[in-house]
């Protein structure tokens, strides 16, 4: 009997390909007689079109076509992108056009397309494009965006301000108007990209005799990108085809379907011929959507011994020139910022702005991880203020396990209330302090200081809604060969999702995980699907896999007891073997049954039997499943450089019912690499004219594997009752509380300066201008 797969630590069927080479990523696809596209972009942050004269590209050995936005078909010729995710309360309901028509918005957007026989040639012919541009004043910083002097970010806007809304409950000001203690923090966190290793890419082949155009593109969401095609080529839905092949990292960027995506398949149709388009580094920089800017203005009322009696303040998002994902980022961070904590009054006044730069959508954490940071400097601030330890703060105003399911009083983005479903946030913080070895910290400080280091350690607590809808498709059905295979909506950008499917409809089903065929992120596969975004497989494509495997597990069971002439009650399956427990043990295989359940020419299929093994299940869930944890994290700061290294991590995670430890692992330990990146090295830059400054990874750090700590990770588990898996999602909880906890560390080692950091990233010399202003190099040039 095969052992069991759901919660072991199987190994990723993914990996050998990928490790042997063996991978198949857009760029790898080949078709003869293919173009090679490359975009016209603007070098302006805000300027008139006025006139575009291509015919010098155009007379270029080897180039094709050189379109602009009225050589598009119809619609996408003269709308606008659909937006993804409307709102009401979206003043300035603004997405961009396929291509720019009268004018450009941030730098880097798209204004012609060339077609090439090479990359090489196309690029040679986008400098010989001459566009007119009439250059026109750019907002540039967020803060000032709103002022009635600001520029406008639209020629066609009386404002820059895309949305205003407010969240709250109870009654703050009352509560703040009689606190003891009332603590006000300013936080700024700045722009920051998912920067994946692949970048954006696509592939558009129509098919002449059929009709059929299939496009390949490295997205999240292919279903979605079908339907933003058909919307926008006016054709049938059924009459394209979109695959997510191997795709190396999304992040959240690749959930978003961009014009490129709608133009290379236009160009396809127009031309005839496969067009392909891959974006080199420079444009991803400038025309990948990123994440962030903010500032947060937030007080806390408190009681003299530490417990909360309300937060409320103001949140300033910089949603860049356009809203393609809608006001989703501010408005989840504005619902994530109570977080574990047992907050009685809260009210948050939310402003988005327009600049002219690229627009700013969900990146790993998606709002969440500035409003973990906002909360938890918060927290921070009453600790140090009232002189009580950082942890005990924290456990003084946990929502306790026995208080679940909790009503947190605002409504989620999912439009439901925002109910944590299950959670034990003491237990988590607990790990974390036991792991990290917390009470000894202080004994180890005081030996550092002896040794002239300076060392300091830092908290962070989040919750994060996951699991959102509104539904993931998995159909399994075996095969005649006796192997099954399984079709979903949900992709694979590196999370291991054909592994943990595998694992769950290898148990369910019966049969052995090696003898599971598994097709993601083709659209041919499955009529319906939503794709890899906000933590959301695992419990979508995971509660789906199950129902559709137990479907077909009952499916097998009746047609083996009906050929075997037993008792439904009698029968077996392991292994993809039906077996019989009484007599000689008879069996049938999958694959003798497979083939009775095709039927036989001509002949009726006995009463009660389908035909074939095999079932669609689409799971929708109730809510979000909340999951939830601590980081805790001990740094050491170089007050001479500014430098900050990461001496020890602990991870106490809770993302329910745990599929497969490994691969949640994974998810984890790379999301602090990328909270690192967000704490201390990722700044996307702009000039005062909203031009890009940090377009390489030599001016845009990221974290180097020396920067990364290999971290201690325990799994609290709280099974969710909102699925039949009890999961949640893991994908983003390492990132989420992150920045919170290294910031926090780095102003814990020094003190006894009386430093204090309230921005994301702390680069090195942020550090050392805190320092040059209490004086601290005076102080520790004595010392030495």
């Amino acid at each position: 009997m095969g052992a069991k797969q759901f919660g072991a630590r199987v190994a990723r069927m993914e990996d050998p390909a990928l490790l042997s080479g063996r991978g198949r990523f857009v760029d790898d696809i080949k078709f003869p007689g293919m173009l090679h596209a490359c975009f016209v972009r603007s070098p302006h942050a805000h300027a008139r079109i006025g006139g575009i004269d291509a015919s010098a590209a155009r007379a270029l050995p080897g180039v094709h076509a050189v379109l602009t936005a009225d050589d598009l078909p119809a619609p996408m010729d003269l709308n606008r992108m659909p937006m993804l995710v409307p709102n009401p309360a979206i003043a300035a309901s603004l997405t961009q056009h396929c291509l720019a028509r009268d004018e450009v918005c941030y730098v880097g957007q798209a204004v012609a397309v060339v077609l090439a026989d090479s990359r090489y040639i196309a690029e040679d012919a986008i400098a010989l494009v001459e566009v007119e541009y009439d250059v026109l004043p750019a907002v540039s910083d967020y803060r000032s965006a709103d002022k009635p002097d600001a520029p406008r970010a639209h020629l066609t806007l009386d404002d820059n301000v895309a949305s205003k809304f407010r969240m709250a409950y109870g009654d703050a000001d009352a509560a703040f108007a009689s606190a003891p203690h009332v603590f006000t923090e300013h936080i700024w966190q700045h722009r920051g990209g998912g920067m994946a290793l692949e970048a954006r890419a696509v592939v558009a082949n129509p098919d002449a005799t059929g009709g059929l155009l299939t496009v390949w593109s490295a997205t999240q969401t292919p279903h979605i990108c079908r339907r933003m095609l058909a919307d926008l080529l006016d054709r049938d839905l059924e009459s394209i085809r979109v695959i997510a092949p191997d795709v190396g990292g999304g992040f959240g960027p690749k959930a978003i379907f961009y014009a490129e995506e709608a133009v290379i398949p236009a160009t396809a149709l127009k031309l005839r011929r496969p067009v392909k388009w891959t974006e080199d580094r420079r444009e991803h920089f400038m025309c990948a959507t990123q994440e962030r800017d903010q500032l947060w203005t937030v007080s806390i009322a408190v009681d003299d011994g530490g417990k909360i009696l309300g937060v409320r303040g103001t949140l300033l998002h910089d949603t860049g020139a356009f809203v393609p994902w809608g006001i989703i980022m501010p408005y989840i961070a504005a619902a994530t910022m109570p977080g574990p904590y047992v907050i009685p009054n809260y009210a948050l006044d939310i402003k988005v702005v327009l600049t002219n730069k690229v627009a700013t959508t969900p990146v790993r954490g998606a709002g969440r991880p500035q409003a973990v940071f906002a909360m938890e400097r918060l927290m921070d601030r009453v600790a140090r203020e009232l002189k009580l330890d950082a942890a005990e703060v924290r456990f003084r105003n946990f929502i306790q396990p026995q208080q679940m399911p909790y009503a947190v009083g605002l409504t989620f983005r999912d439009g439901k209330p925002l109910v944590y479903d299950s959670g034990d946030y003491p237990k988590a913080q607990n790990e974390a302090l036991r792991m990290i070895d917390y009470a000894a910290f202080k004994q180890r400080k005081a030996v550092a200081r002896e040794q002239g280091r300076f060392i300091g350690i830092g908290i962070g607590n989040y919750v994060e809604g996951t699991g959102l809808g509104p539904y993931e498709g998995v159909t399994v059905r075996v095969l005649p060969n006796g192997k099954v295979a399984v079709a979903t909506g949900a992709t694979n950008q590196g999370q291991g999702t054909r592994t943990t499917l595998g694992q769950i409809v290898a148990d369910r089903v019966g049969c052995r995980f090696e003898e599971i065929v598994m097709t993601v992120g083709d659209t041919a596969a499955i009529p319906q699907g939503v794709g890899a975004f906000a933590s959301r497989q695992a419990v979508n494509a995971g509660s789906s896999a199950m129902i559709a495997s137990e479907v077909v597990r009952t499916q097998v069971i009746k047609l083996a007891a009906q050929t075997l002439g037993v008792p439904e009650s009698d029968i077996d399956v392991e292994d993809g073997i039906a077996v019989a427990r009484s007599g000689n043990r008879p069996s049938l295989t999958f694959r003798e049954l497979a083939r009775l359940a095709q039927g036989m020419p001509g002949f009726s299929l006995p009463p009660g039997q389908t035909p074939g093994l095999e079932h669609t299940a689409y799971f929708t869930p109730p809510q979000a499943s909340y999951c939830s944890g601590t980081h805790l994290v001990e740094v050491e700061v170089d007050p001479m450089t500014g430098a900050v290294k990461i001496l020890n991590y602990a991870v106490a995670h809770d993302s329910g019912t745990i599929i497969n430890p490994m691969i949640v692992d994974g998810q984890i330990q790379g999301g602090v690499a990328h909270g690192i990146g967000n704490a201390l090295l990722e700044w996307m830059r702009y000039d005062e004219n909203a031009q890009p400054l940090t377009t390489t990874f030599a001016d845009y750090l990221i974290p180097m594997a020396t920067d990364v700590p290999t971290c201690k990770i325990v799994h609290v588990e709280s099974p969710s009752p909102l699925n039949p898996l009890g999961v949640k999602g893991a994908g983003e909880g390492g990132t989420i509380p992150a920045a919170a906890a290294i910031v926090a560390a780095a102003e814990d080692a020094l003190s006894e300066f009386g430093v204090h950091f309230a921005e994301t990233p702390l680069v090195p010399e942020r550090i050392i201008d805190a320092l040059r202003a209490v004086d601290a190099y005076a102080r520790l040039s004595e010392i030495a």
